[in-house]
């Protein structure tokens, strides 16, 4: 599936939307996606909250898994916490590790501005269809 195509499907993902994740680039069992902190992205220390950091990395995991044209959804996840950022951009690279016929391993870092590793993990995607809603 094409960057293009990635786009105009995306536009309709709410939950995306609501939590700032923008879609920057996918295909070829890769993707990309930041989340501009905000106010609404932080816990109440004033960091990144933990959960606006795992949704980066499932949305952006889950679109390197939906580059094969099929629809997966998430099975089982790990994902290892090492630092946090109170503002700036966070930034999710994913990449397919392994597609098999029924799951799909894709690897996650999710980086800030300033190249810091703030989180890494793998996640194991279910295929349930032979046509991606993405």
């Amino acid at each position: 599936m094409k960057n293009q195509e990635y786009r105009r499907k995306f536009d309709g993902n709410p939950f995306m939307t609501h939590n700032f994740v923008k879609l920057i680039r996918a295909g070829d069992g890769e993707a990309v996606c930041t989340l501009d902190l905000r106010r609404e992205s932080l816990n109440v220390y004033g960091y990144a909250h933990g959960g606006a950091i795992y949704t980066i990395a499932d949305d952006v995991a889950g679109f390197a898994a939906h580059t094969d044209g099929r629809a997966h959804v998430t099975q089982n996840s790990q994902l290892h916490f090492l630092g946090n950022r109170a503002s700036g951009t966070l930034t999710g690279a994913a990449r397919v590790i392994h597609r098999g016929r029924r799951t799909c391993l894709v690897h996650v870092d999710i980086t800030s501005d300033d190249g810091k590793l703030i989180a890494t993990g793998d996640f194991t995607y279910f295929r349930v269809g032979d046509q991606s809603p993405v």
